[in-house]
């Protein structure tokens, strides 16, 4: 009787080894990791979904960007309700720099992305295609994202400060940059957080707290619209697959979210910025090497 106690936990983990490569066992926890980062620091967790979907997972680029566009987004709606129903939220941020980011993003995954062919040419003896142009985009942003990351700034933080009108000139310039961040993640399949927290704070100038909850209510918002466009086109999308890897970033972003607030955002944004750069020129290592 004692054998058979021992022997049915041997068999169960056994099968779940040949039916599910290791690999992909570290894709399910590093999904989890990606929702636990955008809680903690409300930014860059999302930067990271892409690449794990294609090099753990095995996804084609162009569809591991609809459903990380799908993950992040109600990845992030599930920590930003709850920052805003705290009150750590901006409302004339929201609508000055996120609404056009919705706009494009929309934009990018309905009509853009599908107008660009397969095969781009070639460069001397290296083929490009659309879903290798996509990762050295992406990689380029996620060395860009590390380096703001690993710099930091001078972000404020003052719990008493409240929600201010922003002039023309400030609304304007927050729109076209809303506008571009919102297209060119749409094109990534990447929330954005990365870009988003810095241009709250030292753009619109917002306490860093409730730049980091409108960062992840924007992100949720654009994600998912973009995600709609998606599905107004032909991609087949594996609901189950799907549903799974979004209750792991769930789980992750309120753990994040309680862990965050025992732990300085200010070092856990560095060391993450650190491991960016590093999976970012990997990244670009084996895209231009294959």
């Amino acid at each position: 009787m004692k054998s058979l106690k021992w022997a049915f936990p041997q068999v169960v983990f056994t099968s779940m080894s040949l039916a599910v490569p290791w690999f992909e066992l570290c894709g399910y926890f590093a999904i989890l990791l990606m929702g636990f980062t955008l809680g903690l620091i409300g930014a860059g967790g999302s930067i990271l979904t892409v690449p794990i979907l294609v090099y753990l997972f095995g996804l084609s680029p162009t569809l591991a960007t609809a459903y990380s566009l799908v993950l992040v987004g109600s990845t992030a709606a599930a920590g930003g309700v709850r920052h805003a129903l705290r009150g750590d939220f901006d409302r004339e941020a929201f609508l000055t720099f996120g609404l056009p980011s919705i706009v494009s993003v929309y934009l990018a995954r309905r009509y853009v992305l599908p107008s660009i062919p397969q095969s781009l040419g070639t460069l001397g003896s290296y083929e490009v295609t659309r879903d290798g142009l996509i990762m050295l985009i992406f990689s380029a942003f996620m060395l860009g994202a590390a380096l703001l990351m690993i710099r930091g700034g001078a972000a404020r933080e003052d719990e008493n400060d409240e929600p201010r009108s922003f002039g023309l000139r400030l609304r304007v310039i927050a729109g076209l940059e809303g506008l571009v961040v919102g297209g060119v993640t749409g094109l990534v399949g990447a929330g954005g957080g990365f870009l988003i927290v810095p241009a709250l704070v030292w753009l619109l100038k917002i306490p860093i707290r409730r730049a980091v909850s409108t960062s992840l209510l924007i992100i949720a918002a654009k994600s998912l619209i973009g995600f709609i466009g998606d599905l107004q086109g032909s991609r087949v999308i594996d609901w189950p697959f799907l549903l799974g890897l979004l209750l792991l970033s769930s789980g992750g972003i309120l753990i994040g979210l309680k862990v965050g607030k025992k732990i300085p955002a200010a070092h856990l944004q560095r060391g993450f910025g650190w491991f960016v750069l590093i999976t970012g020129v990997l990244i670009i290592g084996k895209e231009v090497i294959s």
